[in-house]
């Protein structure tokens, strides 16, 4: 079975109904599990960061997923029918299993309908690390499930902004706070305990606007794009540079990068915001922001590429996993393939060898408090986290 994981900055616009996903989702073979997060998914005003929730994008964002995996058209209005089988004949192939929002940050998980007995423990958790360190603008929404007997983490986030000097150090502090402080909680199922902390789990796939930039100029930066020389501009970008120095994300995971930095284009455009913006105060150096990290023997990954939609000032970045998972029966390995087939190398994929799957079952029961798919209508509720001891 695969695993698909996607993440994009939609940079705080609703979608429209036309909006296609298809270009996102694509892969050589349909996944058994699709792990989407967004960032922004709401305008980071202080309206959304200190009021009511807005749901109404997360909404119409899962209404458009749907749509691109089961082929079921729908409304943006709200979702689809059939997701609980009660008004659509027609089973749907994928069904939403859980999904959480907080601000701006979005995370959802999609399975094939078949896998229902083989998925548990299925928990949620949530850390704020915007505005004083306890505002939901930045921070992270970490889903945690086993499959059969293997424990996995998804952890969707956004960290801090700017290119300033230094600024990566705020960013490397969110990443250690998020670890630190995201908590599930911890009860006993059959032999053994389920994971506690995101490094507890087997596997780990770490994903979002993580918003490492480059640490060069702007006219270096300009003329290795028109080079396309991401070899060389990839030796200044700070998320690798802070990984090999050791100061966060050691022993993580991160395939070849084969594309163009993802952030800042201009709106419906191919053009970056440096090559066309002459002031300094709005100059944005293109960087690799989207980014995709795993930890885990489990996980191995087929290919890693970006999306081409100029829905946004971000491109979205998609990637996709062959996974071994402990079962139950027999203790036989069962594998979740990622994409058991490649096309020939090119910019865009990024291909390993594959290997053959065996399909698993499962979705996992969730705490009614935690059972996170979006309600129809949502009470007013301030976007504050509480601090973690």
């Amino acid at each position: 079975n695969r695993l698909f994981v996607g993440t994009w900055n939609v940079g705080g616009k609703s979608p429209h109904d036309g909006l296609n996903l298809k270009d996102w989702l694509r892969s050589p073979s349909p996944s058994d599990i699709y792990v989407l997060g967004f960032q922004e998914i709401v305008p980071l005003n202080a309206g959304n960061v200190l009021g009511p929730e807005d749901s109404g994008p997360a909404t119409k964002w899962l209404s458009l997923i749907r749509q691109a995996l089961n082929g079921t058209k729908t409304n943006l209005s709200g979702a689809a029918a059939g997701d609980d089988g009660s008004k659509n004949p027609t089973k749907p192939r994928y069904r939403l299993m859980v999904s959480k929002q907080m601000v701006g940050i979005f995370l959802c998980v999609w399975v094939r309908a078949d896998l229902n007995e083989h998925i548990s423990n299925l928990k949620v958790s949530c850390v704020c690390r915007g505005i004083m360190g306890y505002l939901g603008n930045k921070g992270s929404i970490s889903i945690s499930m086993t499959i059969y007997q293997t424990t996995f983490c998804f952890v969707c986030t956004h960290l801090a902004s700017g290119e300033k000097e230094g600024d990566e150090v705020r960013r490397n502090s969110d990443v250690c706070e998020i670890l630190k402080k995201t908590r599930f909680n911890n009860h006993s199922y059959g032999d053994s305990l389920s994971p506690e902390t995101i490094l507890d789990h087997d596997n780990i796939v770490w994903l979002g606007d993580l918003n490492y930039r480059l640490a060069t100029t702007h006219v270096e930066t300009c003329e290795l794009l028109e080079r396309n020389d991401w070899e060389a501009l990839l030796e200044k970008d700070q998320l690798k540079l802070e990984q090999k120095a050791g100061r966060i994300f050691s022993g993580w995971e991160e395939g070849s990068i084969h594309f163009a930095p993802t952030y800042k284009y201009l709106i419906d455009s191919d053009y970056y915001v440096a090559q066309a913006c002459k002031s300094k105060d709005k100059l944005r150096i293109p960087a690799w922001c989207d980014r995709i990290l795993w930890k885990g023997e489990a996980l191995k990954q087929q290919w890693y590429v970006r999306g081409e939609s100029k829905f946004s000032d971000h491109r979205p970045v998609s990637s996709s996993f062959v996974v071994n998972v402990r079962a139950k029966e027999s203790n036989v390995k069962k594998k979740l393939v990622k994409s058991s087939s490649c096309r020939k190398p090119s910019s865009r994929f990024c291909p390993t060898k594959s290997s053959p799957s065996t399909i698993l079952p499962g979705v996992a029961k969730i705490q009614a408090e935690e059972l996170l798919v979006i309600p129809a209508t949502a009470g007013p509720r301030l976007s504050f986290c509480r601090p973690v001891h």
